[in-house]
């Protein structure tokens, strides 16, 4: 394709009978008795802007591309949304090869992961990116192309350039790449309007954390801090520095690491040698303090699963070194304290770290469903699923399957005071899992089970109020039960007033030819109503298929009484068999008979 778009270019160029000459060369081309209109209508559709000998003699007019706008609605709608860069390697001329060598470096890079050798291949397609930048920003020198898209053109080289530097590592040239790309922006963005700035603006944003990547391996040690907030803010950087953004941090916590030795929990020292475990340990703080600054649900949930995900890990790497002592495992009791081992007392610990963590994200996810049912309730939308009190159920059944299994703990099954925070925190969750299940049948007009679990509600969260005493502290990260208590309050007289109209409402428009009860039309022959499934697909005519009915069973006759009759004698009536011999033979043979 690129090379038959560029010969029908140049033939239009050279052999044109109108001698088009395309606008950025900014050369004559040389008469020819060819027409090709056709071509140049076909490559005018490629944005490509031909002019004839008539129109060179006339005022030329400025050029103007709009190349950041150009790149970026590429990018969007040929699949660089959803990062798939192989969709992305199309052809635009100059600009788009460069796009083009581009998007296959940054797919390179994503398979790089699995297969090192791609990097080389990686680095052979940014240098053509760049190489076609500086086409680009050669041709843009033209005195026939505005001041904006040599602007832009320039930007456009920088930001290629620094990207190729930056995967060589060459951490100071990279640097004074993207400022230059930065500074351009940032001016651009000041020259224009609002909606126009708003591209510029994130070009600077999606290189900022590059460049004080750059000035932290330079040497510059506030770099870090400044990367840690961007992270922090953002939930995780994209792109280009992800990766080395994420060792970096792991880097810096590895050396941390090395002075930590042992971590407190619950009164008791464990030592903490597994180097995984003690990063783990470090970046806690930092990554929980991320979630609470988070700016919307999405990046929070993303943080989220990105501290599951590290806690896994640490576990794994615990259970590994549990592994060899699997038989000291099972007499892991230390006779006289009782206490479970050193090791296993720290893997309690990370369960109840990934627990806790587990159980916080639900009840975000929760608080935002309850948020969205709050605003259905005010306005429907078409066309989308609408949140439903069941959902809310499902969230809290997993917590409540969290804390079970935090109360399953070795070394915390004595722990009193551990339990019955526990108990307390699981009677707030049921409490409200209790009120979302009454919602749900409030929806449904089952008024009598919706009003008694509204009343199991009260009750759940008056055993929390008397019980929290000590326990106030913790609880406070917890929903608060006397807000529920108010609600739970106001939907009672709700519920009894809707209940009331209900059943006011009922015999009115309910008539009885009109009450089905279900039964078939070959059952109910002698009462007339009015059934408007008889002219449908689904009508009920006989139960099919049928029933099983009771029938008795073919009857088994066993002779038991045999065995204990007495016969009357027959030897009087029974012929007794004459006695052989030779008298008997001589008798036979002359046909004497006794």
């Amino acid at each position: 394709m690129l090379r038959t778009l560029s010969s029908l270019a140049v033939s239009i160029c050279k052999d044109g009978a109108s001698t088009a000459s395309l606008v950025l060369s900014g050369r004559k081309p040389k008469p020819a008795n060819v027409n090709k209109i056709e071509d140049m209508s076909f490559l005018h559709s490629f944005g490509i802007e031909c002019r004839t000998d008539s129109m060179l003699h006339c005022q030329p007019a400025l050029t103007q591309i709009p190349v950041l706008q150009i790149v970026k609605e590429s990018q969007q709608q040929h699949g660089l949304r959803h990062g798939d860069f192989q969709r992305y390697r199309y052809l635009l001329l100059i600009l788009m090869d460069a796009e083009r060598a581009w998007s296959y470096a940054m797919q390179l890079k994503q398979e790089a992961n699995t297969e090192p050798r791609k990097r080389f291949h990686l680095l052979s397609r940014l240098r053509k990116a760049v190489k076609h930048a500086e086409e680009l920003e050669r041709l843009c020198e033209s005195n026939r192309v505005d001041a904006k898209t040599k602007l832009e053109a320039q930007a456009y080289m920088a930001y290629l350039t620094g990207m190729l530097r930056f995967e060589h590592q060459e951490w100071k040239a990279a640097m004074e790449a993207f400022n230059k790309c930065k500074t351009i922006y940032e001016k651009l963005a000041n020259a224009f309007t609002e909606e126009q700035a708003v591209l510029y603006n994130q070009r600077v944003e999606e290189i900022s954390p590059n460049i004080r990547y750059c000035a932290y391996n330079i040497g510059d040690q506030s770099a870090m801090n400044e990367l840690m907030q961007m992270r922090l803010r953002s939930g995780g950087t994209e792109g280009l520095l992800a990766e080395k953004l994420e060792a970096l941090i792991t880097q810096t916590r590895a050396k941390q690491a090395a002075t930590m030795s042992e971590v407190e929990w619950r009164g008791r020292t464990v030592p903490v040698k597994i180097d995984k475990v003690r990063i783990f340990l470090l970046g806690l703080a930092d990554n929980e303090a991320a979630i609470v600054q988070a700016e919307n649900e999405e990046t929070r949930e993303r943080l989220f699963e990105s501290l599951l995900s590290e806690c896994r890990d640490a576990i794994q790497a615990v259970r590994e070194d549990l592994k060899p002592d699997q038989k000291q495992r099972e007499h892991s009791l230390e006779g006289d304290s009782g206490k479970v081992s050193n090791i296993q007392y720290l893997h309690s610990y990370l369960t109840y770290i990934k627990l806790s963590t587990a159980i916080k994200r639900n009840e975000s996810m929760a608080k935002s469903l309850q948020k969205a049912l709050l605003q259905q309730q005010r306005s429907e939308e078409d066309g989308k699923r609408t949140p439903r009190p069941q959902d809310l159920i499902r969230l809290y059944d997993i917590i409540l399957q969290n804390l079970v299994e935090l109360t399953q703990l070795p070394g915390l099954e004595e722990d009193k005071n551990f339990q019955k925070e526990i108990g307390l925190k699981t009677l707030v969750y049921k409490a409200y899992r209790c009120f979302f299940i009454a919602q749900s049948y409030v929806l449904v007009k089952k008024w009598s089970e919706a009003l008694v679990l509204y009343e199991r509600v009260l009750k759940y969260a008056g055993e929390v109020q008397s019980g929290a005493g000590a326990f106030t502290n913790s609880l406070k990260e917890l929903p608060d039960v006397q807000d529920l208590i108010t609600q739970v309050n106001a939907e009672k007289y709700s519920l009894q007033a809707a209940a009331i109209l209900d059943a006011n409402d009922n015999p009115e428009t309910e008539s009885p030819s009109l009450v089905k009860d279900g039964k078939p039309l070959s059952e109910r022959f002698e009462t007339f109503c009015l059934d408007p499934s008889l002219v449908s697909k689904q009508v009920s005519l006989v139960h099919f298929p049928p029933g099983f009915q009771p029938i008795p069973c073919k009857p088994l006759f066993f002779d038991l009484a045999l065995n204990h009759v007495a016969f009357p004698p027959l030897e009087d009536k029974v012929e007794q068999k004459a006695k052989s011999g030779l008298t008997g033979y001589i008798k036979g043979i002359f046909g004497f008979k006794s």
